[in-house]
């Protein structure tokens, strides 16, 4: 495989799985209710997240970067109103 092939598989990777948390974003949007989520959880998740992209962008990887980048957008959105609703 060359590297541009290994590159799209990891790419169309994180799109899956960037793809596979937009439910989660969009109910609690639409419900306005965070109470099922746990804050724990989230913050850990969230911080790993970052942690990706640190990784990513240290690597100059755009599998890497974009879906995490994207990933961190979202998943802070739902740990901020978290956050905001306690």
């Amino acid at each position: 495989m060359t590297q541009d092939e290994i590159e799209l598989i990891g790419l169309v990777a994180g799109g899956f799985t960037t793809a596979s948390f937009l439910p989660q974003v969009i109910k609690t949007l639409r419900e306005k209710n965070t109470a099922g989520i746990s804050l724990g959880m989230y913050s850990a998740f969230t911080f790993g997240v970052a942690l990706w992209l640190v990784y990513g962008l240290l690597l100059e990887r755009p599998a890497i970067i974009i879906p995490n980048f994207i990933t961190l957008v979202l998943a802070g959105l739902v740990l901020f109103l978290k956050l905001r609703d306690g």
